[in-house]
C-alpha cells in the first residue's frame, strides 16, 4: 500500500515500511526503511530533525541530508546517483519535487525485463523531480506488493532543455542507511569458481565498488549486494539487499561518510557509459529490487526466491516441474554421429529420464570450436536425418528433444562472417580482437537481431525442439562507443522476448561459459541457468550455496557428470554427485552407455528420488544450515511452505581424524508434529529436528553426503 500524509510518502509491504518526504526546499528526503509502521502522520519526525527540513545555498548542506536520488556538486560531495552533462556545459544539478502519481499496477520498463503483476496486488508511486536550470526531469518509480517485502525501483531521465544533453551516470536506486555498524555481503569469483560469498566491514570512504565492465553480468561480480548489521547471520539480524534485473555492465557502490551514514547505489556501470538525449527524449534505467529483512540472510533469500519464481519469469516453465535431462557434451564433445546420440538417448529412457539434449557440434562443419558459429544449418554428415529427423527419433523413444545454440557469437571461419563481416562488434580502423576464436555479433543493429531471431526460429519451427540451451562464451571487447554495452543488451532482450514469446512451450536454459550471466535479467526469459562449467560435486557445494543467496533453487541447473571430473580431476561417488545435484534443476552429463549395471541401478534410484522431490525443489523454502566457505561441513534444507515435507542434504568434504559430527538443526517445520524419514523409516518430532537437531552419519570417507527426506505424519 502507498499513502501520502502531508509531505510524507509511506510505502508499506507485507512486513516493511519505506518513507520519504518533500522538505521545504523541495528536496526528496529519505526518512525510514525497516520494520512495518502503522499508517499515520509522521510530521513530528521532520519537525524534530531540522537537518531534514530545508536546504538552500545559504544554509544547510545536502551532504548531510539522506536523499532519494542525490546529485554531485550542489553542496553534496558524495557519490551521485546521476550525472548529466547539461546545456550549460557542466554536470552540477539539483532535482526538486514537481509532482507525484499513484497507480494500481506495476511499472513496465521500456525494452528491458521487470517484475510482472502475476496474481499479486501491486501499486506504483511515480515521483517527478525537475531541474529547470539544467533542463532535466527525472521520474522515480517505486513498485510495492502487499504480499512481498520488496520495492522495485527505477528512474527515467528526460531532456527538457531544448537542446542535446548527455547522460553520463544513471543509477536505478539510491538508498541511504543511517549510522550504525554494518557489513557488506556480495558474490564474487571467476570461471569455474562463481559466486563466492564475501563479507567486508563498511568503514569510512567508498568501501565497496563492485563494478563489472566485461560485457555481461559476469563470473566475477554478481549484481547483488547485502548491507547487513555487523552481527547478522543466516537466521537473524537486520539486512538490506539490492539486486539488479540486468545482464550487462553493472555497478553497486557502498559509501560511508564522515558520520558513518551509508549510501548504496546500484545500476548500470557508469564506466564507459554515455547516452545522448535529444530534446524531449527519455533514458530509462533497469529495475533494481530492494529488500529488507530482520531474519538475516535467509529472510532476504526466501523473499527474493518467491519474487523471482512468481513475478519475474515470462516462461510457463517457471512454475512447472522441469524434465530430467541427459546432455551429450561430456560424453562425446564434438565426436559423435547419429547412432551414438541415439544410443545415449535409448539408455536415458530406460533409466527414467525425460529429455535428451544435443550440445555443440551439430551445425555447419563444426568439428571443433574454431569454425561455423553463425551457420545454423545441420551438419548432415553427422546427422543424416537432420534436426527434425533426429528429434522425431528421440521423441519416438519417449523423450523430449533439446538443442544447444550460441547465437550471439560468430567464428571468422564461417559462411555468415564471410557474407557479413560488418555484423561483428568492432572499433573502426582497428583489427577486431578474437576471444575463443570468436567475435560477438553486433546486437545493437536491428538486422543482426533479426538474423538471430530468424535463424533460431527456423530450427524451432521445423523440428520438435522442447528445450534450448542458450550459450554465450566470451567477454565483450572492442565496444565502439560509450553506452554500446547497454544498446547491445537492449538488442539481446528484444531477441529473447521475441523468441520466447513465439515458442512458449520451449524450456530455455541460459549459459555463458557456465555461470557468466547468472542474473535476474536472464531469468526473466530463461527460468534456469547453467550454474557453472565446474560440475565437480565438492566445488558445487560452494557455487550452489553462494548462488542461492539471491536466486531460487529452481533456477540452479545442476548435473551429475563424469569422474574423474573434467574440470579439476576430482573423483567423487555417484551418490555424492547425485545428492548435491538434487537441490537444483537435476540432470546428467556423461556417457551413461559405459556405466555398469550397478551404477545404472543407482542412477535409476536417483531419478526416482528426483521425481519425488521435484515439487519441493520448485516451490519450497530454502535454508542454508552450514556454510561450506567456513568449514568442512555443508548443509542445506528445502522445506515445504505448509511444513508438510523437507529435504536435508549434509556433505563432508574431508574425513578428519577424531572428528565428531555435530547435530544439524532444521528449520521450517511444525514443532508439534511428527515426521517420517522415508529413507530410514525413522520418526522424528518437529521440535526434536529444529531444537535438538539430527547428527549426520557420514562414515570415514572423504566427499561423503548424508540426506534425510521428511514427510509429516498426519494424525
Amino acid at each position: 500500500m502507498i499513502v501520502k500524509n502531508g509531505n510524507i510518502f509511506h510505502l508499506q509491504g507485507k512486513n516493511t515500511s519505506y518513507m520519504f518526504s518533500v522538505n521545504e526546499s523541495g528536496d526528496l528526503v529519505h526518512l525510514y526503511y525497516g520494520k512495518k509502521l502503522r499508517d499515520k502522520k509522521y510530521d513530528w519526525y521532520i519537525r524534530g530533525n531540522s537537518a531534514l527540513s530545508s536546504c538552500d545555498a545559504s544554509g544547510k548542506s545536502l551532504d548531510a541530508i539522506p536523499q532519494e536520488y542525490p546529485a554531485y556538486g550542489y553542496t553534496d560531495l558524495k557519490m551521485p546517483a546521476y550525472e548529466v552533462l547539461n546545456k550549460n556545459g557542466n554536470t552540477v544539478s539539483r532535482l526538486t519535487f514537481k509532482s507525484y502519481d499513484i497507480v494500481d499496477d506495476i511499472h513496465p520498463v521500456d525494452g528491458m525485463p521487470y517484475l510482472l503483476k502475476g496474481d499479486m496486488r501491486p501499486q506504483t508511486l511515480y515521483i517527478t523531480l525537475e531541474d529547470k536550470n539544467a533542463g532535466i526531469e527525472a521520474i522515480l518509480s517505486y513498485t510495492v506488493f502487499d504480499n512481498y517485502d520488496i520495492i522495485a525501483r527505477n528512474v527515467r531521465i528526460k531532456n527538457i532543455s531544448g537542446t542535446k544533453m548527455t547522460v553520463q551516470r544513471a543509477y536505478s536506486l539510491a538508498l541511504e542507511v543511517p549510522k550504525s555498524g554494518y557489513k557488506a555481503v556480495y558474490l564474487n569469483g571467476g570461471w569455474g569458481n562463481e559466486r563466492n560469498i564475501k563479507e567486508t566491514e563498511i568503514t569510512e570512504g567508498i568501501k565497496l565498488d563492485i563494478s563489472v565492465a566485461r560485457g555481461a553480468s559476469s563470473h566475477d561480480i554478481n549484481p547483488f549486494v547485502m548491507v547487513a548489521d555487523k552481527d547478522a547471520d543466516e537466521g537473524s539480524g537486520a539486512v538490506y539487499s539490492a539486486v539488479l534485473i540486468y545482464s550487462g555492465n553493472h555497478s553497486t557502490t557502498v559509501e560511508s561518510d564522515r558520520y558513518g551514514n551509508i549510501r548504496l547505489l546500484q545500476g548500470i556501470n557508469p564506466f564507459g557509459f554515455a547516452w545522448e538525449l535529444e530534446d524531449g527524449e527519455v533514458f530509462e534505467t533497469p529495475q533494481s529490487i530492494l529488500t529488507y529483512s530482520e531474519q538475516g540472510y535467509g529472510g532476504i533469500s526466501r523473499e527474493l526466491h518467491d519474487v523471482f519464481r512468481n513475478n519475474l519469469s515470462r516462461s510457463k516453465w517457471a512454475k512447472k516441474e522441469r524434465p530430467i535431462l541427459i546432455n551429450n557434451w561430456e560424453a562425446t564433445y564434438f565426436d559423435f554421429d547419429e547412432e551414438k546420440l541415439l544410443s545415449i538417448a535409448r539408455c536415458a529412457k530406460e533409466q527414467g529420464m525425460d529429455l535428451f539434449v544435443l550440445d555443440d557440434g551439430w551445425f555447419g562443419v563444426r568439428d571443433n570450436d574454431r569454425c561455423s558459429l553463425g551457420d545454423w544449418f545441420v551438419n548432415r554428415d553427422k546427422i543424416p536425418s537432420g534436426i527434425d529427423g533426429l528429434a522425431k527419433k528421440v521423441n519416438d523413444l519417449g523423450l523430449r528433444f533439446g538443442l544447444w545454440f550460441e547465437p550471439e557469437a560468430i567464428n571468422p571461419d564461417s559462411k555468415l562472417y564471410r557474407a557479413h563481416p560488418d555484423w561483428i562488434i568492432r572499433v573502426p580502423g582497428m583489427e577486431p580482437s578474437l576471444g575463443r576464436y570468436e567475435y560477438l555479433l553486433d546486437l545493437a543493429k536491428d538486422e543482426v537481431c533479426d538474423y538471430i531471431i530468424n535463424a533460431v526460429s527456423d530450427i524451432l519451427r521445423t523440428a520438435n525442439v522442447g528445450y534450448v540451451k542458450w550459450d554465450m562464451n566470451r567477454v565483450m571487447t572492442d565496444m565502439p562507443y560509450p553506452g554500446y554495452n547497454h544498446k547491445f543488451y537492449l538488442g539481446f532482450y528484444r531477441v529473447m522476448s521475441t523468441i520466447c514469446t513465439s515458442f512458449p512451450d520451449v524450456l530455455f536454459e541460459g549459459c555463458a561459459s557456465g555461470g557468466g550471466r547468472f542474473d535476474a535479467g536472464v531469468l526473466a526469459y530463461m527460468p534456469q541457468i547453467w550454474t557453472s562449467d565446474n560440475s565437480d560435486a565438492v566445488k558445487r557445494l560452494q557455487i550452489q550455496y553462494g548462488t542461492s543467496l539471491a536466486y531460487p533453487i529452481s533456477s540452479i541447473s545442476a548435473h551429475v557428470t563424469a569422474v574423474p571430473n573434467h574440470q579439476n580431476g576430482r573423483v567423487t561417488s555417484l551418490k555424492t554427485r547425485g545428492d548435491i545435484a538434487q537441490c537444483g534443476v537435476f540432470g546428467y552429463e556423461l556417457d551413461i552407455t559405459k556405466m555398469t549395471e550397478d551404477e545404472l541401478k543407482e542412477l535409476r534410484e536417483q531419478i526416482t528420488d528426483c521425481k519425488k522431490l521435484r515439487p519441493l525443489m520448485l516451490n519450497g523454502d530454502f535454508y542454508r544450515l552450514k556454510n561450506p566457505f567456513e568449514g568442512n561441513i555443508c548443509a542445506w534444507e528445502m522445506a515445504a511452505k505448509d511444513k508438510s515435507e523437507a529435504y536435508l542434504m549434509c556433505a563432508k568434504v574431508l574425513s578428519e581424524a577424531h572428528e565428531r559430527e555435530k547435530a544439524i538443526k532444521l528449520c521450517g517445520l511444525s514443532a508439534d508434529a511428527d515426521y517420517l524419514d522415508t529413507y530410514t523409516n525413522t520418526v522424528y518430532g518437529g521440535d526434536e529436528l529444529m531444537y535438538k537437531g539430527i547428527v549426520p552419519k557420514f562414515g570415514m570417507y572423504d566427499f561423503a553426503t548424508y540426506t534425510v527426506h521428511l514427510v509429516k505424519i498426519e494424525n
